[in-house]
């Protein structure tokens, strides 16, 4: 982490709707969990585009 309050936040709209907080630097990638590591093909993902309308102002 950092030192205390070294990390900025930011609300985003997580999955079902809900608000999340996730840090300003992961704000536009999406971090996947386990299960969704890998796309149909077979590679591997690191992450995904997060829409711009997630992001709360």
């Amino acid at each position: 982490m950092g030192k205390t309050g070294s990390i900025e936040w930011i609300k985003a709209k997580g999955r079902k709707g809900r608000v999340i907080k996730i840090e300003k630097s992961k704000a536009h990638k999406a971090h996947p969990g386990p299960a969704q590591r890998f796309t149909s093909s077979g590679h591997k993902r690191r992450f995904m585009k997060r829409s711009a309308k997630a992001l709360v102002k």
